[in-house]
């Protein structure tokens, strides 16, 4: 279950880097908002799954511990 909570969460830190270098970069391109809103909706869709994936596995988690699972 850990091992599943920390890829969770690297993969929306990884996320949450790649949004901030990427959505400056489409707004700027000479295409703008209407040639991109694609990738960034895609973007932000994968960011808010991956916000409440890390925040059901950390209650998961969090609750095994109160129980007594870990030591």
């Amino acid at each position: 279950m850990t091992i599943a909570f920390q890829l969770a969460v690297f993969a929306l830190i990884a996320t949450s880097l790649i949004l901030l270098i990427s959505v400056p970069v489409v707004f700027a391109s000479p295409e703008g908002w209407s040639g991109n809103k694609n990738v960034v909706f895609s973007g932000t869709s994968l960011w808010i799954g991956l916000v409440f994936l890390v925040g059901i596995l950390n209650s998961l988690i969090l609750l095994d511990s109160l129980s007594g699972g870990y030591p």
